[in-house]
């Protein structure tokens, strides 16, 4: 476990290794029968395989709304070319009625109350109105962005409306915590972690090994976890599991929940 060096987020209760499910879970069955990705079926068979932590995208419609979408347009899901920020929201409930049910980030908290959100701020005008939705919800909700403006602005928005969620570093915070670990100082990494609760990366970065020991034990010497995406693979669930992260960020929860589950037999 990290050796804790501030107060732990109230997301971030409970026994570590965590299973985020990516964009909640769609099994193969699930998907033969044309059901995808962030949606709220998704949502529903996560929460109903067993899993606490929902990972998601957030995209704002044409008229305002927060929705829970990863790419900018509507293309690999719908083969709608246009993008989410051209639709409005009624249209694009009808458009994925037959996929699974869209589903707002404010809705997912609501329907969802015994999942916590790991909600990642797709677009620059998504960011303010997520940070005003996940207020109320500040204790299960974390927020995210590869941008760290973006995070910072969400993260000042539900602030201002009353709440804190955790947050995940950005490109730039991590980039700057991969340079502060090679160096083998940690007064550098909890400079560069500051207010940080979890880092959420890839295995490796191009050429660049970003989950280490060294970084596994800086981090944790800091408070902060490490969770890995997207960790679809059972050996290497069992491999970066031995190696002591914090979470695994994965299209199969299913079968991480398993890989977790063995390890504490």
């Amino acid at each position: 476990m990290p050796e804790v060096s501030r107060p732990r987020h109230p997301y971030l209760a409970g026994p570590a290794p965590r299973v985020l499910a990516h964009r909640g879970f769609v099994s193969a069955d699930a998907a033969r029968d044309g059901i995808v990705e962030n949606t709220f079926t998704a949502f529903a068979a996560a929460h109903a395989a067993g899993v606490t932590y929902a990972e998601s995208d957030c995209h704002l419609t044409a008229d305002g709304v927060v929705v829970l979408f990863h790419d900018a347009d509507l293309s690999r899901v719908t083969g709608d070319p246009r993008k989410v920020a051209e639709v409005r929201h009624a249209e694009l409930s009808r458009i994925m009625a037959d996929r699974g049910g869209l589903i707002t980030a404010p809705d997912a908290l609501e329907a969802f109350p015994a999942l916590r959100f790991n909600l990642d701020v797709k677009a620059d005008d998504a960011a303010l109105p997520l940070g005003r939705a996940v207020a109320r919800h500040a204790d299960r909700t974390l927020v995210t962005s590869f941008s760290d403006r973006r995070r910072r602005e969400a993260l000042d928005a539900a602030r201002a409306a009353g709440g804190t969620p955790a947050t995940s570093a950005g490109q730039g915070v991590v980039a700057r915590f991969v340079a502060a670990a090679g160096t083998g100082s940690a007064a550098l990494v909890r400079r560069a972690l500051a207010g940080i609760d979890a880092l959420q990366v890839p295995e490796r970065a191009g050429a660049v090994r970003v989950v280490t020991p060294r970084t596994l034990r800086l981090a944790h010497a800091a408070g902060v976890e490490i969770h890995v995406w997207t960790v679809n693979d059972r050996a290497d669930m069992d491999r970066l599991l031995g190696l002591g992260v914090d979470g695994l960020v994965t299209d199969r929860a299913d079968l991480a929940l398993r890989a977790v589950s063995a390890r504490s037999v």
